[in-house]
């Protein structure tokens, strides 16, 4: 027998004594577990493989923030914070297996681009961040965000797994080593695979191929902890002195905006930069991913999908307010769909684990990327099969996608990736006259998209 919502909410808020020792017949009620073809427990282990998958975020941004006079112990705190409220915001209003976390594009911006290279303060970098924050709860609270995910063309929509699947891969092979950025031409070379981080990371792959072709529940998990472990006599995986340790305030960096020097003119290209890059990021993650949950409809649509918009709008603004910049919905929630994660109980256990760790700073900072690694790999190539359902057969639908997929790649970006598939869409729909086949909508949006590569992404 089915609960009507009225039901639900009064059973949900004032539980009687049989709904009290039935927390299954809750849980089922709250976030639809069963009906969305997953268990508890695949839900929980879900949530601690998409940990496990962004835990390294814990050390990479608050290193980049650092970078441009930060405190990277108050930063650090101040990460684990961030995750902990807007991925249980997430789970528990739009109920969504998506950790929100801090991008790496957003840091480099405030850290390295502002502050480092610039010399512009990095109260200046968190302010402008927070504008952008600003911006999109205006528009998710208008609607817009949700009209413009509409306006995507269906072959984008298709090609965008794709895309950020490329994405996860190659950050896999780079953290596993397997691959390095040539600083001469600009292009990847093969690492040295005799080196302790990398055979820590192919004994992962190897794990995980091996767990996931025997259909091993938790499969990516295993694999994670099987190479930290692996890694230990390799010198790889260092045993924490200690493995417990308080959370260092985030007094020094939280509240610390400038929003004087931030709204001047000189700050609206990097104003933009965070704007576009977060729409195009969080558009392409909820889609890519929500696609890979079998979340989407049969026009690459998410129902209530203004719901995560406005998750990621608030995240962006109040995690700029802690001193993180640029929160949105992480590429790395693909680790817990791939192990099974369908609702929002997976993007909360992955928070209990981002807040169990405030006080095992230590032993979460253990597990290297390299046994990380091999989850992306695997994770990034199982999206890339996503791209033979475009259709091929029309030019003017592949090509952009390519095009997306090529500059994922180039740019080293999803979010400049899908904005330049756009932009190429547009051209090549004008170009071979089929000017009908372009809503007016997309039009206009080619405005801020050119803008945006003028302005931003030609700089660099």
């Amino acid at each position: 027998m089915h609960t009507s919502p009225t039901e639900r909410e009064v059973t949900g808020s004032a539980p009687n004594s049989s709904t009290a020792t039935a927390p299954r017949g809750w849980l089922e009620r709250r976030f639809a577990i069963a009906e969305r073809g997953s268990s508890v427990r695949t839900e929980v282990l879900a949530g601690i493989t998409t940990f496990l998958a962004a835990a390294y975020l814990m050390v990479v941004i608050p290193s980049l923030l650092a970078t441009g006079g930060m405190d990277r112990g108050a930063a650090t705190t101040a990460v684990m914070l961030v995750f902990v409220l807007f991925s249980v915001l997430m789970g528990f209003y739009a109920n969504l297996p998506f950790v929100v976390g801090p991008g790496i594009g957003g840091s480099v911006i405030v850290g390295v681009t502002l502050a480092a290279t610039e010399h512009v303060a990095w109260q200046t970098g968190i302010a402008i961040a927070f504008l952008s924050g600003v911006l999109f709860l205006l528009l998710t609270v208008l609607g817009a965000r949700s009209v413009v995910a509409r306006l995507i063309p269906t072959a984008i929509k298709l090609g965008l797994g794709a895309s950020i699947g490329l994405f996860i891969a190659v950050l896999g092979v780079r953290n596993a080593g397997m691959v390095v950025a040539n600083a001469k031409t600009n292009a990847f070379a093969l690492g040295d695979f005799s080196k302790p981080g990398t055979i820590v990371a192919l004994v992962g792959l190897g794990a995980a191929i091996l767990l996931q072709g025997r259909k091993v529940p938790g499969a990516i998990l295993w694999s994670i902890l099987l190479a930290a472990i692996a890694g230990v006599p390799l010198g790889v995986t260092k045993v924490p002195e200690s493995f417990i340790s308080l959370p260092h305030s985030i007094a020094p960096v939280a509240f610390q905006l400038d929003l004087q020097s931030a709204l001047t003119v000189a700050a609206l290209p990097y104003l933009f930069a965070f704007f576009a890059a977060e729409f195009f990021s969080t558009l392409g993650t909820t889609l890519a991913v929500g696609g890979k949950a079998g979340l989407l409809d049969e026009h690459g649509n998410m129902a209530n999908i203004n719901r995560p918009f406005l998750v990621d709008s608030i995240a962006a603004t109040g995690g700029a307010l802690l001193g993180i910049p640029a929160l949105t919905a992480l590429v790395e929630s693909a680790a817990g769909v791939e192990a099974g994660g369908r609702t929002g109980l997976t993007s909360i256990a992955a928070a209990f684990m981002f807040a169990l760790v405030c006080f095992f700073v230590p032993v979460a900072l253990a597990i290297p990327k390299e046994a990380t690694a091999p989850a992306l790999i695997l994770i990034g190539l199982s999206m890339f099969s996503t791209i033979r359902h475009v259709p091929f057969d029309d030019f003017s639908d592949a090509f952009p996608v390519l095009a997306m997929v090529l500059l994922t790649l180039l740019s080293n970006s999803f979010g400049t990736g899908i904005a330049g598939g756009l932009l190429c869409y547009v051209l090549v729909k004008v170009l071979m006259g089929r000017f009908k086949d372009l809503p007016w909508g997309l039009y206009v949006l080619t405005l801020p998209l050119a803008y945006y590569f003028w302005t931003v992404v030609g700089r660099h």
